[in-house]
């Protein structure tokens, strides 16, 4: 996740023996609830059931930006403890994210990558602009998201992972939706 290029060095700056303490929570439950569990059964559910059959009805593209509509919304409607606005903003942004890793690859890559994003929550922008070391700091902000950005589509090209999945970013499959009609 090279788009956490910057709060990585942050964080390094800021509390170098931090970067060792994820070891400390393993035995914590609700650690496992938001870094396994969580990743796990919202992939499954938003990624691995939800865009097979958006896909043959929609198309990959609408599906990839249909699908984290309804947990986005789900969060707003739930009124989640702690959920605002950019949360619920970024987490749609993030499916459409994680949706299109799996039309990619078709591999765990958005469970893996759910997980991260949820140990490191939102990028802290704000406290950038306001360290000490502010130019190198925010500079690696800057090349984490180029190299992001750069890398997409070379890191996730099909050719790397094997078998296409079912739902993919191919040719547009006949649409289940309408038989009959």
């Amino acid at each position: 996740q090279v788009f956490y290029l910057g709060p990585f060095i942050h964080s390094a700056m800021d509390d170098p023996d931090d970067v060792q303490s994820w070891r400390l929570c393993v035995r914590d439950a609700v650690w496992l609830r938001n870094q396994v569990v969580a990743p796990v059964t919202e992939e499954l559910v938003f990624r691995g059931a939800m865009l097979p059959m958006l896909v043959p009805c929609a198309g990959p593209t609408a599906a990839i930006c249909v699908a984290p509509l309804f947990f986005g919304v789900g969060m707003q409607q739930l009124r989640l403890p702690g959920s605002s606005q950019p949360d619920i903003l970024y987490t749609t942004l993030f499916g459409a994210f994680t949706a299109f890793i799996f039309m990619r690859t078709g591999h765990v890559g958005p469970v893996l990558c759910h997980s991260f994003c949820n140990s490191q929550g939102l990028p802290d922008v704000t406290s950038a602009l306001q360290h000490p070391q502010r130019p190198p700091l925010l500079f690696s902000y800057l090349m984490g998201i180029l190299l992001f950005l750069v890398l997409l589509f070379p890191l996730t090209d099909p050719f790397f992972y094997g078998a296409i999945p079912v739902c993919s970013l191919g040719e547009k499959e006949v649409c289940v939706c309408s038989r009959g009609k």
